[in-house]
């Protein structure tokens, strides 16, 4: 069988699947994710022994010591899977919830329900805790979902997605409704972003490259967020101590994820004092500022800022920092560079941090608060299977209620349009 017939045939048993996922009830979702999890501790040594494949594979291919540790479905990061698929089973099924019900002066009633969305085809790379977490949300939003995970995992995805679907199977529930594709063939990836009749939505996770590829080629809407060029503003009532607790932690605690600080605005009347404590702070832990010239000047130990700094994705230890008049100019930078993720306002002006929630359009935007937080677990949506930063279905973390989506329901007695 050919790559494109193994993938079309997924994805006609998905949507064949997903008719009988919309209909399932809470009890049996939650009962499947709960021995989903009982399944994982069992067979914990038997996915080792293929994730130890994979990170063989991974080392002869020199892969850094970063993306190994990602690979590596250790015993820590098997009990966060176990853990989550527990955390997905406690949480509210949205599945069937009407909303909105109103009655018509004819006497009709109007509501809305929410529903599945289908088939969803996931993208991603690296993690193969990914396949788990979202099988687990795609589960309980009663979807089906295909997933197609990097070929430095291939042998670590199989593994788990045969553990999750033997569970399915025991709880007759098809076992098409979670797949992983068993190819690393690139045309896997072409020919599912072609089949917009069996797949209703596509979800890619990793680097902007990869996302870029998969809006460009799909035929399928694509839920995306190409990168996360996250800011702070630094506003001129701001507590200084909280400003550099909070700008600290944004850029230093996991520089490497998308939700990191990326460039700090400061307020010119409180830079000449608010920046050499945030910078002292942020070089000892070794961060390389790049400044505007106003900023060079307060903090010599930073280098000259360029164009392409403002713009930029780090993900590492360095920050962009810039000196601005006061709320409109940062207001301005941040319409000009952000990629819609995540900014934040340290200030104790309400006028000024209500003005700053209005008019920023990212999908979070924060008063006093560490862009760390901007994470679905954060925000109480429990497991995340991704960010959105396009504003049409879902914007921002999503979680359960972002893989659903609402019909129209009609109650009448007879009704007829005259």
């Amino acid at each position: 069988m050919t790559v494109h017939e193994t993938i079309t045939n997924m994805a006609l048993a998905a949507r064949k699947a997903a008719r009988g996922m919309a209909a399932l009830s809470t009890e049996v979702k939650n009962r499947a994710l709960l021995q989903m999890a009982e399944a994982l501790l069992a067979q914990r040594a038997n996915i080792q022994r293929e994730n130890d494949k994979d990170l063989l594979a991974g080392r002869e291919k020199g892969l850094s010591a970063a993306m190994l540790d990602r690979l590596h479905l250790s015993d820590k990061v098997i009990d966060s899977m176990v853990t989550g698929l527990r955390e997905v089973a406690a949480l509210p099924d949205p599945v069937g919830e009407v909303t909105e019900m109103s009655r018509r002066p004819n006497g009709m009633q109007v509501g809305r329900m929410r529903i599945p969305l289908g088939v969803i085809g996931m993208i991603y790379e690296s993690r193969p805790n990914v396949t788990v977490d979202a099988a687990s949300l795609c589960l309980k939003a009663g979807n089906a979902i295909i997933l197609r995970g990097g070929s430095e995992a291939i042998f670590s995805n199989l593994a788990l997605a045969k553990v999750l679907q033997e569970v399915l199977v025991a709880e007759n529930i098809p076992a098409a409704a979670v797949q992983v594709i068993p190819t690393t063939d690139r045309e896997a990836i072409t020919t599912m972003l072609a089949l917009e009749e069996q797949i209703d939505l596509i979800i890619p996770r990793g680097g902007e490259g990869l996302i870029r590829f998969v809006s460009e080629h799909s035929r399928i809407p694509v839920l995306k967020h190409y990168k996360g060029v996250c800011h702070i503003f630094v506003d001129s009532s701001a507590d200084l101590q909280m400003a550099s607790d909070i700008v600290f932690n944004s850029k230093v605690q996991r520089p490497g994820v998308c939700n990191s600080l990326e460039t700090l605005l400061v307020h010119r009347e409180v830079a000449a004092m608010a920046l050499p404590i945030i910078g002292k702070r942020l070089a000892e832990a070794g961060v390389e500022l790049r400044g505007c010239p106003e900023t060079c000047a307060i903090l010599p130990y930073a280098k000259a800022a360029v164009a392409e700094d403002w713009p930029a994705e780090y993900l590492d230890l360095i920050l962009a920092v810039r000196v601005v008049s006061n709320l409109d100019d940062a207001l301005d930078h941040i319409a000009q560079y952000s990629s819609l993720h995540t900014e934040s306002i340290i200030t104790s002006n309400y006028a000024n941090a209500q003005r700053f929630i209005r008019e920023v359009e990212s999908s979070s935007v924060m008063v006093n608060a560490s862009t760390r937080f901007s994470d679905g677990g954060q925000f109480g949506l429990g497991s995340e299977i991704g960010i959105s930063t396009t504003k049409l279905h879902a914007y921002g973390p999503m979680g359960l209620k972002e893989l659903t989506t609402k019909k129209f329901i009609v109650y009448g007695d007879g009704q007829i349009r005259l």
